[in-house]
């Protein structure tokens, strides 16, 4: 099983537009005012917003960057303005928050290997 995408909602899809632009995502689905799609740059997955009134606290979407720093410097520079700054977790990722413009939560991060083989990884069972 694979993940495919990630669909938020947002009131607003032409200021979701930009800021996922922003981010580095790629349109590939123009249904505005109801619906958009994109692909994220890396590993094939797309991630949607769909229109409706947003629900506060609810959606937090983990987006990976090879270069965490960079990646956030660039956004600055492109004027996203981050909650945190890049820091490192006691989960032994980095991490920098963000909130889109419905205000969904999007941490920026670099895992490694710690993401899907962290040190207490729970062991392999046998199939039941």
């Amino acid at each position: 099983m694979r993940l495919n995408q990630v669909t938020v909602t947002m009131p607003d899809l032409d200021a979701g537009w930009v800021f996922y632009r922003k981010l580095g995502l790629e349109p590939i689905v123009d249904a505005r005012p109801h619906y958009v799609r994109f692909v994220c740059p890396d590993g094939g997955s797309s991630f949607s917003l769909h229109q409706g009134e947003a629900t506060a606290g609810g959606t937090t979407v983990y987006f990976e960057c090879d270069d965490l720093d960079l990646t956030v410097s660039r956004l600055i520079e492109a004027g996203i303005l981050f909650a945190s700054s890049p820091a490192d977790k006691s989960w032994l990722w980095r991490e920098a928050e963000v909130f889109d413009p419905a205000g969904n939560r999007i941490v920026l991060y670099f895992a490694g290997t710690n993401r899907l083989d962290p040190p207490w990884r729970v062991p392999a069972s046998p199939a039941q």
